[in-house]
């Protein structure tokens, strides 16, 4: 067997073990579901704000919580998608998000 030869049968097996491992963990988060008590519709649900400041302030809320079982990070019952969308991107904007990558070293 030649040495190009190899490299693409290395390359495809490469591919398809991508593909096999993305497929499979699409398989599993489908299989994720939210439980009805967890989501309610009242005025004093939290959402998208709630979930953005709670997303803010995840890494205190985290610390506290391993100290004091009352702090909790995520709030139940809460709104659902808007809720879990402004946590995810307060937890993304006090991480840093894709801005540190984007940065160029500058001489």
């Amino acid at each position: 067997m030649d040495a190009p030869r190899r490299r693409k049968d290395q390359a495809m097996t490469r591919g398809l073990r991508t593909a096999l491992t993305v497929g499979l963990l699409l398989l599993l988060a489908a299989c994720a579901r939210q439980v009805p008590e967890g989501v309610a519709h009242t005025a004093a649900t939290p959402g998208f704000w709630w979930g953005l400041w709670h997303g803010f302030v995840f890494p205190f809320a985290w610390i506290g919580s391993l100290f004091d079982p009352k702090i909790a990070v995520y709030a139940v019952p809460n709104s659902g998608g808007w809720y879990d969308f402004g946590f995810f991107v307060g937890v993304c904007v006090l991480g840093g998000g894709s801005h540190f990558s984007s940065k160029r070293n500058r001489a």
